[in-house]
C-alpha cells in the first residue's frame, strides 16, 4: 500500500528530540533511515528527480513560463487514501459576499449520530490562486479518523479572479457557520480548531487573529502547515532570512537550493512572492501590514498554535521565528522540523512516512482539545 516500510513511521512517532535555534525550542523529527545531515529523505529525493527527468523531458514547463492556468494545473500531489474506516463524506455551499463558498465535511461514520467531537476547519494551500481541498482530502481525512473527529476542507475564492481579502472573508464566514452549525455537524463548539498549509496556513494564522480581534473566541487551536507569515520576506525585530541557516550536503545542494525559493527577503525591489503578489493584493494593500502578514501582527492572547515546517522550505526560518514571536506572548506553542523535507510534504501522504506522522500529530492534539 504506502511506499515505505511500517518501522520508518514508527522510528518518527519515537522521537523526542529537540534542539534551540532562533532563541526557541524546537522539535525535530529526523529521517528515519538518513542519520547524515544536509540530506533529502530518500523519497523525497525521488520525487525531486522524477520532477526534473519531466522537466528536462519537456512535459513540464519551467513555472516561469507557465500560465497561470498551467500553473494551476500543476499544483498539488497526487496522495493516498489511507483510511481503514468508513468516513462519511458531506458537501454543502453558504454563501459569502455573494460568493459560494463550498464545504467538505469528513468524520467517521460509526457511531451514528455521534455528538460532542472536535472540529477542525481546513485551509488548502496554493498560493492564494490554486490549490483545492482534494489536494488535502487524504490527509484531512486520515486526521478524521486518527481524531475521532470531523474535518471541514474549505474551498474558498481564489486569485486573481477573487483578490484579497475575498478568500480570507470565506474562510472566516466558514468558521463562523461551522461554530454556528456544531451540533447539526455533531462537533462540540468548545473544541473548534482551524489549520491550514503554505498559503492556506497563512489564511489561518489570519483566522486566529480575527477571531481574537472580534473576541469570538470560536478557535481553540490553530495548525500552521509551512505557513506564509511574512508576504514578502521582510521582518520584524531581530528576523533575519540566510541560506547559512540551511546544512545543506553537495550531493543534494541542487536540489535543496532550487526550494528555497520561498521566504527570502525581496531582491532589487522585487517582493519574493514574485507574481502571486500582483494576483493577490491587487488594490495596494501593504504586504507588511498585519492583516496580510501575520509576523506583524500582535501575538497576544491567540489560540494555541502547532507549528510545522520542512528543513529545506524556504519558508521554514520565517516560521520558527514566528513561533518564537507566539512563545514570548505567552501563547502555547510547538514548533516541529521535519528533517529531509520539502515544502508541501502532507500532499505525498503514502509516499513518505513524514505525511502520514503528521496526520498522527495533528490528531493528538485535536484528541486533547
Amino acid at each position: 500500500m504506502v511506499q515505505y516500510p511500517h518501522e520508518l513511521l514508527n522510528g518518527l512517532r519515537h522521537q523526542k528530540n529537540t534542539i534551540e535555534m532562533y532563541g526557541t525550542q524546537i522539535e525535530i523529527k529526523a529521517i528515519p533511515d538518513e542519520p547524515r545531515p544536509g540530506r533529502l529523505d530518500p523519497r523525497e529525493r525521488a520525487s525531486a528527480e522524477e520532477y526534473r527527468r519531466q522537466t528536462e523531458a519537456g512535459k513540464i514547463k519551467p513555472e516561469s513560463e507557465m500560465t497561470l492556468e498551467e500553473q494551476r494545473l500543476e499544483m498539488g500531489f497526487p496522495g493516498w487514501n489511507m483510511n481503514t474506516v468508513a468516513i462519511h463524506t458531506r458537501y454543502e455551499e453558504i454563501e459569502c459576499s455573494g460568493r459560494k463558498v463550498g464545504i467538505w465535511v469528513y468524520y467517521p461514520r460509526l457511531p451514528v449520530g455521534r455528538q460532542g467531537r472536535a472540529g477542525l476547519v481546513y485551509l488548502h494551500g496554493g498560493g492564494w490562486i490554486g490549490g483545492a481541498p482534494f489536494d488535502l482530502e487524504g490527509g484531512c481525512r486520515l486526521v478524521a479518523q486518527l481524531a475521532d473527529c470531523v474535518v471541514f476542507n474549505i474551498d474558498y475564492a481564489l486569485a486573481p479572479e477573487h483578490p484579497y481579502p475575498a478568500g480570507l472573508e470565506d474562510c472566516y464566514a466558514a468558521i463562523r457557520y461551522i461554530h454556528q452549525n456544531a451540533a447539526r455537524f455533531g462537533v462540540d463548539p468548545e473544541k473548534l480548531a482551524v489549520g491550514g498549509d503554505s498559503a492556506g496556513g497563512n489564511l489561518a494564522a489570519l483566522c486566529a487573529l480575527r477571531d481574537r480581534d472580534e473576541g469570538g473566541r470560536l478557535l481553540k487551536k490553530q495548525f500552521l502547515l509551512y505557513p506564509v507569515v511574512t508576504f514578502n520576506g521582510e521582518g520584524v525585530g531581530d528576523y533575519r532570512w540566510s541560506a547559512e541557516d540551511y546544512d545543506v550536503c553537495d550531493e543534494d545542494r541542487e536540489i535543496i537550493l532550487d526550494s528555497l525559493d520561498l521566504g527570502h527577503p525581496s531582491e532589487e525591489g522585487k517582493p519574493s512572492m514574485g507574481r502571486i503578489e500582483g494576483y493577490y493584493l491587487q488594490h495596494g494593500e501593504d504586504p507588511k501590514g498585519p492583516a496580510v502578514s501575520p509576523m506583524f501582527a500582535d501575538p497576544h492572547g491567540l489560540c494555541p498554535a502547532v507549528i510545522v515546517d520542512a528543513e529545506f522550505d524556504g519558508l521554514r526560518v520565517q516560521d520558527e521565528y514566528y513561533g518564537r514571536l507566539l512563545r514570548e506572548a505567552g501563547v502555547p506553542v510547538r514548533i516541529l522540523r521535519y528533517c529531509g523535507m520539502r515544502h508541501g510534504f502532507f500532499e505525498k501522504l503514502g509516499l513518505v512516512p513524514q505525511a502520514e506522522d503528521l496526520a498522527h500529530e495533528i490528531a493528538q492534539e485535536m484528541k486533547a482539545l
